[in-house]
């Protein structure tokens, strides 16, 4: 991607997280266009998951905010198993008809085959963070995802979404 593109394109943290694995799981992305600095931050979780679906769920519910085709996009987070599913894994997994080698069957494939549909139909570059290292944009994603498990530990609803004029986050 060109600087130029990379200005006037989108930026995106995502988190996800649990407390015990499996365990009560939150997620939640926060997505800032640059020229603007207009932001959609979502947030969500489940009762009873794992640490890779709430990773695998952010990525997946931030794409399916976008509602055009062929978005310039990047997508920055702190999980290797997220970055490395998208980059590297998927495009073999598809070609053995969604398996691993050695045929055995995937974990999260109701989730992987939806976001690897999605990252088709934009041009997304991905960024690995550190997480929990002072990164501005990544803990305020792991701040959201933690609001959504404390939702569900108090019983209350873990989903919010808010509209910004201006980002929360340096870029």
């Amino acid at each position: 991607m060109s600087d130029a593109s990379a200005i006037q394109g989108l930026v995106a943290y995502t988190d996800g997280g649990c407390r015990g694995n499996p365990g009560v799981g939150g997620w939640a992305f926060v997505l800032v266009h640059r020229a603007t600095g207009s932001t959609l931050e979502r947030r969500g979780g489940e009762a009873e998951t794992t640490n890779n679906r709430m990773e695998i769920t952010a990525a997946l519910e931030l794409l399916r905010s976008l509602k055009r085709p062929g978005q310039r996009l990047e997508i920055r987070s702190d999980s290797r198993y997220l970055i490395d599913l998208a980059t590297k894994w998927a495009a073999g997994w598809k070609r053995r008809g969604w398996t691993r080698k050695g045929k055995e069957p995937l974990k999260n494939l109701d989730l992987i085959k939806p976001l690897d549909a999605l990252l088709d139909t934009h041009h997304v570059t991905w960024t690995w963070v550190a997480g929990h290292s002072g990164e501005p944009g990544n803990d305020y994603v792991d701040q959201l995802a933690n609001e959504a498990m404390d939702c569900l530990q108090s019983g209350a609803d873990p989903a919010l979404e808010r509209r910004l004029e201006a980002s929360p986050i340096p870029l």
